[in-house]
């Protein structure tokens, strides 16, 4: 039986790096553990997905002369697994010297190897969206930050370096508000080799005012934690629905690449258009 644990995986381990097309790289975790970590069992009480970019993507044509481009890749939150990231980046440097007869071809491979990975061992199947950008439109891509106001501008303490939702208040006896608040302040760890993961992080929602210093103290104290990017998001969403009660949330965090590839997992309460895969400055 295959290991899909994280620690089965090749993310902290000595890989040969393969450039022939090899999709068996790919290794699917499922979301199923750290879910019901949280308190989640069946349904989870948002909506969303999981925007990637792939800054690293080449192959060959029939000629064999190189070819590059962006890859943008959506998958939805209610896929059973995630990739791990390690294996992405592996299974990406395998086109590159493999040829293809166009990047409709690399777009199909891309859209079926990385579906089946995400829907496997689940009894269900999707697809996830895959978008490939050419050279001739990289100047089109953008740069922008999280829209909202700065938390990072209060003047607070900071104590706690593990994640303590107790930090989370809001105003239950007043009038409900709604903002958009962000902070660039995001940092935890990988889960299995403890490197850092450094993020911005949005938080859109309409109900009792949460506590501003509150909700920066608790962000901050995800500084030493060791856990995958999807799995901090879905903890912030949860903690603050647990214990602020929003009528309405939605958490966005955008992380800074790590091996070509930037993760930024979006999680909602209610039906909302996906945020645009739009990179920050430190992205």
């Amino acid at each position: 039986m295959q290991d899909n644990t994280p620690g089965g995986s090749l993310l902290g381990k000595p890989a040969a790096y393969r450039d022939q097309y090899a999709p068996e790289l790919l290794y699917p975790i499922p979301r199923l553990d750290k879910r019901q970590e949280l308190g989640i069992d069946g349904q989870p009480p948002f909506f969303g997905a999981d925007l990637w970019t792939a800054y690293e993507l080449s192959w060959l044509t029939p000629r064999g002369k190189p070819v590059v481009a962006i890859a943008h890749v959506t998958v939805p939150c209610e896929t059973p697994n995630i990739v791990e990231s390690k294996s992405f980046k592996l299974y990406l440097n395998s086109f590159s010297n493999t040829r293809f007869g166009s990047a409709g071809e690399v777009l199909a491979r891309l859209r079926g190897d990385l579906s089946e990975a995400v829907w496997r061992n689940s009894g269900s199947s999707g697809s996830v969206g895959v978008r490939l950008l050419a050279p001739d439109v990289f100047d089109q891509e953008q740069v922008h930050e999280l829209d909202g106001f700065n938390l990072d501008r209060l003047d607070i303490e900071c104590t706690h370096y593990e994640p303590e939702p107790s930090l989370l208040t809001a105003a239950f006896d007043e009038q409900p508000v709604e903002e958009v608040l962000v902070s660039n302040l995001l940092k935890s760890n990988c889960l299995v080799t403890g490197q850092p993961d450094w993020g911005a992080v949005q938080i859109r929602y309409s109900g009792p005012q949460i506590d501003q210093g509150g909700l920066l103290r608790y962000l901050v104290s995800f500084r030493n934690h060791n856990e995958f990017h999807e799995q901090c998001v879905e903890r912030i969403f949860m903690d603050i629905r647990r214990r602020c009660r929003p009528a309405k949330l939605a958490v966005y965090a955008r992380y800074t690449r790590r091996g070509g590839l930037d993760i930024n997992p979006f999680r909602t309460s209610h039906p909302l258009a996906l945020p645009a895969n739009i990179r920050t400055a430190r992205q």
